[in-house]
């Protein structure tokens, strides 16, 4: 099978059907064989009925649908996990982005060799103020802090070989920062495309201001995760030890002083070198003692499954 189209989704009961039509009309046109797998995120609308009588009418198409509301990353995960395709598209569900855009993006990876290609909506037609400045900025502490060169990571849009989303774990809400994920599990030829952004046609955007607050913190997860995940005594060990050695310098000098050089002064106690002293001991104790459970937790965690799938179609 040359693509699978990976469609996570949340109440865009719309839109389905014209999305639906209008992928199946490119894929025939190229002579593409494909699968399309929806997922529904939790619907309080008609799309699971919708996708239900896509997957009566094109076998083609795949539906998995969750008990509730995951999230985004979660939904992915359980398409990237079913996808049998050479290739994995990933699109929103809103008519935001082109299926045209599909064939190019295919040939992108089989061609050009990418592991992955993020779409980049160049022109926009989201509000300003609200998403396009945000994402600018979001965009930017991105590639600083990762070292990962795209215009547009939250593109939902991407192309990738088979054997990097079988590979890459994707969780919470890391699906922004997923050719992060990409080039910390090895993948490296990472590319991207100018792809036609899209006025949403149905509906209103599922995602607020805050996702922009979350994305950051997620920004700092991933870069802490991308360094120290496996080494966590690396990061909390070396604080540790610089605060414990800080605090026992402190203390000799407290100690030396008082036997020493100057026995009739004050008390140990009422002298502020004791307390950062102190306070520096501790702290760098706490430090070592989370690095070492973190080494401890890293080799003792279990897989657990971040979402539950009430029903499978065309599995």
């Amino acid at each position: 099978m040359n693509i699978s189209v990976v469609i996570p989704l949340l109440n865009e009961e719309e839109s389905l059907i014209e999305l639906h039509d209008w992928i199946e009309d490119v894929m025939k046109a190229h002579y593409l064989t494909y699968e399309i797998i929806f997922i529904d995120d939790g619907s309080t609308d008609s799309s699971w009925e919708i996708i239900s009588k896509l997957v009566s009418k094109n076998k083609a198409v795949k539906g998995i649908r969750f008990t509730k509301n995951f999230g985004k990353s979660q939904a992915l995960h359980a398409g990237f996990e079913k996808a049998k395709g050479d290739v994995v598209i990933t699109m929103d569900a809103d008519l935001q982005d082109n299926p045209n855009e599909i064939p190019e993006l295919f040939n992108m990876i089989t061609k050009e060799n990418y592991d992955l290609v993020s779409g980049w909506k160049k022109v926009r037609y989201d509000a300003v103020l609200t998403k396009n400045l945000p994402s600018k900025l979001f965009n930017w502490a991105a590639r600083k802090t990762s070292g990962v060169h795209l215009h547009d990571f939250n593109c939902g849009l991407k192309a990738y070989r088979s054997d990097v989303v079988k590979t890459i774990d994707v969780h919470g809400e890391m699906h922004r920062y997923i050719p992060v994920l990409t080039k910390n599990a090895g993948f490296t030829n990472i590319g991207e495309k100018v792809v036609q952004h899209q006025a949403r046609k149905y509906g209103v955007t599922k995602f607020g201001i805050n996702r922009f607050i979350y994305g950051f913190l997620d920004l700092i997860t991933i870069w802490f995760i991308s360094r120290f995940a496996r080494r966590p005594m690396h990061l909390f060990g070396a604080l540790g030890v610089l605060m414990f050695i800080v605090g026992l310098g402190f203390s000799l000098y407290l100690g030396i002083d008082k036997l020493f050089l100057n026995p009739a002064g004050r008390l140990i106690t009422q002298r502020p070198p004791f307390y950062i002293a102190l306070v520096t001991m501790i702290i760098g104790t706490q430090f070592f003692v989370a690095g070492f459970l973190g080494e401890l937790i890293l080799r003792t965690k279990e897989n657990r499954k971040r979402y539950l799938i009430q029903k499978e179609l065309n599995f």
